[in-house]
């Protein structure tokens, strides 16, 4: 049965750094918005239903991929719990197939990464961070919380275990 895991949180807080691991590790589809967007898009507007299109086809990849036995790896900011809720009832997973990530990390470590991102297909700055902070919902359901300012590897590894039950598959 294909495990899914969701990695949620602000812009520069390290999904995706994160979410590339796991799915190198794990052998994973990674679908990330940012890089369906720039693949769709070729100028984006970031307009709400553009930021439906994108989800919709994050969700008909994921179905498509789980059908096949694929294991995915979504990265997107997911920054409202109705979004989170959208990708289950999508899916039609329960939540022994689902696994939520929440990244979260200190401000100050979030600026310093959105300074320095190079060759990136997130549009992301300061901006963008400040504005989403405004409207994010943490996760109120069954998730696991990473704090990517804490060891590249410690959380790699509590995340394998999490969502795998064990530090590798």
């Amino acid at each position: 049965m294909p495990v899914d895991i969701l990695f949620c949180g602000l812009p520069g807080v390290g999904k995706t750094t994160l979410a590339m691991s796991v799915a190198s590790r794990t052998g994973a589809s990674i679908l990330s918005s940012d890089k369906v967007r720039k693949e769709l898009i070729r100028y984006p507007t970031y307009a709400s239903a553009e930021g439906r299109l994108i989800y919709d086809v994050l969700m008909l990849l994921t179905k498509y991929l789980n059908a096949a036995g694929i294991d995915c790896v979504l990265d997107a900011t997911f920054n409202r719990e109705r979004s989170r809720r959208e990708v289950e009832n999508k899916l039609r997973l329960d939540n022994v197939q689902l696994y939520v990530i929440e990244c979260t990390c200190p401000e100050d470590v979030v600026l310093e990464r959105l300074r320095n991102r190079k060759n990136d297909y997130s549009d992301a700055d300061y901006s963008v961070y400040a504005k989403m902070k405004n409207i994010y919902e943490p996760v109120q359901g069954r998730h696991l919380d990473v704090d990517t300012s804490l060891p590249f590897e410690v959380n790699l590894q509590k995340i394998l275990s999490y969502a795998f039950g064990t530090g590798k598959r």
